[in-house]
């Protein structure tokens, strides 16, 4: 069965070395272990940080963050390595009054560690993931997403299979990395827990040597949501009652 395991810390400063900042915090690795990352942290190791004192900056750094852009009622809407979120992934929360940003590449940060981590513990099977926090259309509250990973296919393809009933399925692909991601940050935490790394035992991963950055990409094009999106403008919200 899954455990995850939260790792609380001191606070990571920017600047800071993440590499020994992180076998610091965890003394032991073992074969088949997969090491979860905030990527906050990641980005304060790299100095993706900024002083943004004015909303025109903030809406300046947003721009250049992403490659698609739209202001909402509440925030920025936009697209960033190919990912739907709000504002580029820019947060102020836990950065001590500037903004990070998120890391340079996120793959790759994941593939370096893993390769200094599986030398330091030697060990020969290994997963590092660096997750995020996004929402979900019409739902309320935060779930982690994967950033980005090493190590482990991020991707079940059941495509071909039968279910239960002997039905072949046509669709059916398991997003195991943003799945990861999600039950990592639930046990992180989001406000002052200071837990930005979690150990992962005993996950269902297939575990590579390489992985495909863009197995999690979808085609705008294909994507399910783009129907709704379009037509969203002419959708009238049913009132819900409830017991407030």
């Amino acid at each position: 069965m899954m455990n995850i395991r939260p790792v609380k810390t001191r606070i990571f400063r920017e600047g800071n070395d993440l590499l020994n900042f992180i076998t610091n915090q965890v003394k032991r690795l073992h074969s088949g272990d997969i090491l979860v990352v905030t990527s906050k942290i990641v980005a304060l190791s790299e100095g993706r940080v900024r002083d943004i004192r004015t909303e025109k900056e903030r809406e300046r750094v947003i721009r250049e963050e992403s490659q698609w852009q739209v202001k909402t009622k509440w925030t920025w809407l936009t697209i960033k390595d190919h990912m739907v979120m709000q504002s580029a992934g820019i947060d102020r929360s836990n950065a001590n009054g500037k903004t990070i940003l998120l890391p340079k590449d996120s793959f790759r940060t994941a593939s370096e560690l893993r390769r200094a981590l599986m030398k330091k513990f030697r060990i020969t099977k290994l997963g590092v993931l660096i997750t995020d926090s996004r929402l979900f259309p019409l739902r309320a509250g935060i779930v982690g997403v994967a950033l980005g990973y090493a190590g482990f296919k991020g991707v079940l393809d059941n495509r071909g299979k039968k279910d239960i009933f002997g039905r072949k399925l046509k669709m059916t692909r398991v997003d195991i990395a943003d799945g990861l991601a999600t039950a990592a940050v639930l046990e992180m935490g989001e406000a002052a827990e200071q837990r930005p790394l979690a150990v992962i035992t005993d996950a269902p991963v297939e575990y590579t040597d390489r992985v495909n950055r863009r197995e999690l990409m979808m085609d705008f094009r294909e994507d399910a949501y783009l129907p709704l999106f379009a037509q969203a403008k002419k959708v009238k919200m049913k009132r819900v009652k409830g017991p407030w």
